[in-house]
């Protein structure tokens, strides 16, 4: 083994650790991509990053890296490596076949082989790592590297900075107008653009399994402005479909849940695995889900999550109101639901309950306390808060590093286009 890389390969000693230690059972094969990150708290970014490799293949293996690992070459994390992995939106992505903790940051061949993958895919950006150099560089060199699109105008980097300034430029009053260009920043043509974009993201992000076919059905809530002027309780509106995509299968129940899941992070995937894990517990009473035996091979439950303007969500509402009334719940598009489940949101006190509604049609459900209950926004921006400093200091080193790896980039553009280049030229001749 190169010298270089078998360094790279753990920080504890010589040899691969954790589930490494076990020997390899499957073959390298090139429908088996590996990706890897640090993936704080994961956002869309993260999402188009691991659709895009995953449709280059039939299984995708997630490597995340460890929290000395970012430490040393990045800076500080803000999410802890379990947050980040074992109940991340990492595991929880449908996308992802698996996920392996404690990747090393300078991707190694022994690594990637180990899990049976061929290929390597990341950004059309460069990620460098402490010394500067950058961090695929022996996966190149093998010519097992492979890039996709990065999406533009969002990264962990993006949000903390969002977070340090209190920024507020990034909200979006009204969804339906940003698609359709008349919400956003530039002139007509590039909000009309940037709509355009926005729309095939989310018609991309409700795919299935595979990324290749349709997945989640996408809805958006939309109040009359009678309602909203005289700020009725009872709010009318109409929901609309965005994307088409899969509706309840026989004999499951319609489970919905809300929320503004901002920072999307392992406390709301562990509050949507346990009202999974209700429902599959309720089935289970029932006779109706005994997935040990075969019977009905898919979940209980149809979970619509509202989301006030992954692997657990079957459909999604833009634009939910904070507050289900019946007359909203009445205009779903499969009916007032069978359940509506919350979870602890103590970061948040009410001075009203949002659920009178689901309470008085006897539906309302509570999850109750978990292991990453406080892991949500607030939480999120309280711990990069405390340790301002030190995220500035990331924030800056990582504009330094930014430099220098735009050189690279751009050098590697160039040498592709000279590629090209010349395949034509050899064409002519």
């Amino acid at each position: 083994m190169d010298p270089d890389i078998a360094a790279k390969v753990s920080t504890k000693d010589q040899r691969p650790v954790g589930p490494q230690e076990a020997p390899r059972a499957v073959p390298v094969s090139k429908d088996r991509i590996w990706i890897d990150g640090c993936f704080d708290f994961s956002h869309h970014g993260h999402a188009g990053a691991m659709l895009q490799a995953r449709r280059l293949g039939k299984e995708l293996v997630v490597g995340v890296h460890s929290d000395q690992d970012i430490m040393d070459n990045k800076g500080p994390p803000v999410m802890t490596l379990k947050e980040r992995d074992s109940v991340s939106a990492v595991e929880a992505c449908r996308w992802s076949t698996s996920s392996v903790p404690y990747a090393p940051y300078v991707t190694a061949l022994p690594w990637i082989t180990h899990y049976g993958c061929y290929y390597v895919v990341h950004g059309d950006d460069i990620t460098s790592d402490s010394g500067g150099e950058d961090c695929y560089r022996f996966v190149k060199a093998a010519g097992r590297f492979l890039v996709v699109k990065r999406t533009p105008g969002i990264s962990t980097t993006d949000l903390v900075g969002r977070m340090l300034l209190c920024t507020k430029n990034h909200f979006i009053k009204s969804l339906p107008r940003v698609l359709s260009g008349e919400e956003g920043f530039g002139d007509w043509e590039e909000r009309t653009r940037m709509g355009d974009d926005m729309k095939q993201r989310i018609k991309d992000y409700a795919s299935d399994e595979s990324g290749l076919r349709p997945g989640p059905l996408v809805l958006s809530w939309t109040p009359k402005i009678a309602a909203i002027e005289s700020e009725v309780d009872e709010e009318a509106g109409t929901c609309n479909t965005m994307v088409d995509g899969q509706g309840p299968k026989p004999g499951q129940r319609i489970v919905y849940v809300d929320g503004g899941f901002d920072l999307f992070s392992s406390g709301h995937i562990e509050f949507l695995r346990q009202v999974v894990g209700a429902e599959e517990t309720a089935g289970r009473r029932a006779g109706w889900y005994q997935s040990h035996l075969g019977k009905n091979d898919y979940r209980p439950a149809y979970v619509i999550a509202g989301v006030h303007n992954d692997e657990y969500i079957d459909c999604v509402i833009f634009g939910a109101p904070f507050t289900p009334t019946k007359s909203y719940l009445a205009n779903l598009p499969f009916g007032i639901p069978n359940a509506i489940y919350h979870g602890p949101t103590s970061f948040m006190p009410l001075t009203y309950d949002p659920y009178v509604a689901a309470r008085e049609l006897g539906i309302y459900h509570e999850i109750g306390n978990h292991e990453f209950q406080d892991v949500n926004a607030g939480e999120i921006v309280q711990r990069i808060l405390k340790s301002r400093e030190t995220y500035e200091a990331r924030q800056r080193a990582k504009g330094q590093k930014f430099q220098g790896e735009e050189v690279i980039r751009q050098r590697e553009v160039m040498e592709r286009e000279a590629v090209v280049l010349a395949e034509k030229r050899a064409l002519k001749n």
